[in-house]
Order: C-alpha cells, then structure tokens, then sequence
C-alpha cells in the first residue's frame, strides 16, 4: 500500500493492484459525520471537499485501511473487501453498465450499476429456452411464489435478467393481476384504466380488442415514459389458435448491430413518433426505436408499427432510414426468435416492456363461445427491482457491504 505521487492511494485487494484517487475516497468516506448512519446518504456536497485534497498519510490495518487527507486532516476508514468491490477502472478494463468490470486478463467482479442495459441481461433465442428442459424456461408457481421469499426472489430476478417470468396457477379471477402487480410494486394506471380486458369487443379501439394476428410489438410508445412492466393474466382460452408470443428485442438489437452497424447507428439517432388517440385520450411520444445509455449499450427498444406516426425526416435521411428499418423488423420476426406459448387460465405473464416484443395468433370463436379473455395491467421495473432487493437483503442474500 502507497500514497502516489498525485495524493492518490495505491492499494493491492481482491488480487489486483488498484488506485484510488484522493476526492473519490473523500466522497465515499464512511464515517458518521460524512454518511448519515440511519439512512446511509451522504451528509456532504461535493463542493465542501477541498479542491487541493490529497493522501497524506495511510495506515495498513490488516482488514481495513486508514486515510488521513491533506489539507484539513480529516481521517477515513474502509474495509479492503468494499475498496476492492467499489475500485474505479483502470486503463484496460472494460466496465459494463451492470457493474460488471472485465480487465484484458479476464478477470470479472461486480458491483452496482445500471442493470437496465443488455450487460446486465441474459439474451435469448428461443431455443435457448427450452420447455422439455424445465430449467431454462423462467416458469414459477403463485402458490409458491407466495409463500418462499426465495421462490419470489428467483421469479423477479428472472424479469430482470431474462426479460420475462410465466406464474402459473393465479387464481382466473377477475382483478387477479391487480395482486399480482401489487406483490412487487404498484399499478401503472393509464387512460386503459388501473386493468383492461383483451377480448373481442363489437367496436374496437384497438385491434388488441380483436381477433387478429398482433405482429410482435411494446405497448405504449406513444406515451413518455412508457409503462416498463406489462402484466398479462389469462381467465379463457381461444377455442382455437391466440397463442402468444415473446421475442428478446435486446438480442434482436445486438445482433443488428453485429450484422449492420449502419443500419442500427440509423435506429438509435432518429427518434420516431407515435401516437395515439380516442374520445378520451390524445397520445404522442418521439424516441429512437433502439433506446442507448451514455456509453453505447442498448437500454430498451420500441417497436409498434399500428401506432407509429408519418417520419418526417430530411428527404436523404428518410431513404436511409426505411431500409433499416425493414431490416430491423424482418429481424424481430425471425422464427428462430419468437418463443410461443399456450396460456392456460391462471397463467400470469409478467414481462419487461422496454426489451420483450409480444405478439398473437390470430383466433377464432365458436358461435356459442365466451371467448378468448386476458386481463391486463402495466407497473414499472423499478419497484420491481426494489423488492427483489428487499427480498435478498432479508433473506441475507446478496447483501450490501458496508466501507
């Protein structure tokens, strides 16, 4: 362990040699009069560390490191396990915005970051997930889900990682999916109301409300920020085909971007708009069809070509954009992506809205038929990913350390 020649820490942890520089040890500094003990927020701004602050002195303790800063003396205490958890990159690494840090020797580590981009997702074809091998399917039972904490971590995590999860055995009850939505987070409500039906209606407003095949799309890219959970619960089945169908855009868009890196830079720098309207709404929202974050990664798609609006884009712009986004619906329609499935009464499908394109078979009704009846609601991932981590923090799994 060494103070460097610009006040900055150099410290060896977790098998790697790591610095730190003097303000980023500052602003981290655990002790009570700079982090609130009850709430774990900071108590400082970052304009009241001085702008001349460096390491003056360290202290190796065994399990933890002492730092006192120059020039107002203040003293820092961190564990080696966080610093090493927590350590800045370093020139060579590849840091991934889930937080996962991958150096040119292959060494991988975790810690927070944004879990909403593709580095924090498992991409899938549908063969990938298999239904003779119930393991790579994310499937859970409501039952379960219920009453094992573990079991209820597992089925969010799913969400979050894989895009999707299918409870079976919801009770086909009218306003089922309003609880499940409720066991971890809050309804989204929209001018759909807090649920809505998707059945046949006599005068639709929708072609949801029909019995038509439904190309796979996100619902809502007319609205800003769009619902990002879709919850789907199945009450009657079709007599004959309404199967439904899953496509994992944040795969489809990688593997655009792999085949025609023109092609995806086009769908990720022209926003699209899309609107929507009816006696008691009038909806509109522009976005790019293949969201990106700061640096690069695929955040979320949108795709619905019922409710995209006339492009007006510059003529040259316009002939560019079209063949791309041909291209990126002929790859979103591939076979080999779209994972159907049969939903049976009491099955809830709790999907990501902002990586998982649904669709439909079209389907017929007999004469004398209820018909074909999912209920619906939307939330969003955020309460969602804080119960999941609720979850593991009292269940002790996967728990925060602590500097």
């Amino acid at each position: 362990m060494a103070s460097g020649g610009d006040g900055e820490l150099e410290l060896a942890a977790g098998g790697r040699m790591h610095r730190f520089p003097a303000v980023w040890l500052r602003d981290n500094c655990p002790c009570p009069q700079c982090l609130d003990p009850g709430s774990g927020q900071k108590l400082h701004d970052i304009t009241d560390i001085p702008e001349d602050l460096t390491v003056a002195a360290t202290e190796d303790t065994g399990e933890s490191v002492a730092i006192t800063y120059a020039p107002d003396g203040h003293r820092s205490v961190f564990s080696r396990s966080w610093l090493a958890r927590h350590a800045p990159a370093e020139d060579g690494d590849q840091r991934t915005e889930d937080g996962d840090q991958r150096t040119e020797g292959g060494d991988q580590r975790t810690e927070g970051g944004d879990q909403r981009t593709e580095d924090g997702k498992d991409l899938w074809l549908a063969a990938d997930l298999d239904p003779e091998d119930p393991g790579r399917r994310p499937e859970g039972s409501w039952p379960r889900y219920l009453a094992e904490p573990a079991e209820r971590a597992r089925c969010l995590d799913a969400v979050l990682r894989q895009g999707f999860v299918l409870l079976h055995d919801v009770p086909a009850e009218n306003g089922m999916v309003l609880e499940v939505a409720a066991s971890f987070g809050y309804v989204r409500e929209t001018n759909y109301g807090r649920l809505f039906d998707v059945r046949v209606e006599p005068s639709p407003d929708n072609l949801a409300y029909t019995s038509r095949e439904i190309l796979p799309h996100t619902d809502n890219p007319y609205r800003d920020p769009v619902p990002t959970i879709q919850l789907l619960h199945c009450l009657r089945t079709a007599d004959d085909g309404g199967d439904t169908g899953l496509v994992d855009g944040f795969c489809a868009a990688a593997a655009l971007r792999a085949a025609d890196a023109d092609a995806f830079e086009l769908l990720t720098r022209n926003p699209v708009s899309f609107g929507y309207q009816d006696k008691g709404a009038e909806l509109q929202a522009s976005q790019p069809l293949i969201e990106l974050s700061a640096r690069g990664r695929v955040r979320g798609v949108r795709f619905n070509n019922r409710s995209a609006l006339p492009l007006r884009l510059p003529y040259a712009e316009l002939a560019r954009f079209y063949p791309a986004y041909r291209r990126w619906a002929e790859l979103l329609a591939r076979p080999e992506r779209r994972l159907n499935l049969r939903l049976a009464p009491g099955d809830c499908l709790v999907f990501d809205n902002t990586r998982i394109l649904h669709a439909r078979t079209a389907f017929s009704m007999s004469q004398n038929s209820a018909g074909r009846h999912l209920q619906g609601c939307y939330a969003d991932l955020d309460g969602l990913a804080s119960t999941l981590a609720v979850l593991r923090r009292t269940t002790g799994a996967e728990r925060e350390e602590r500097p």
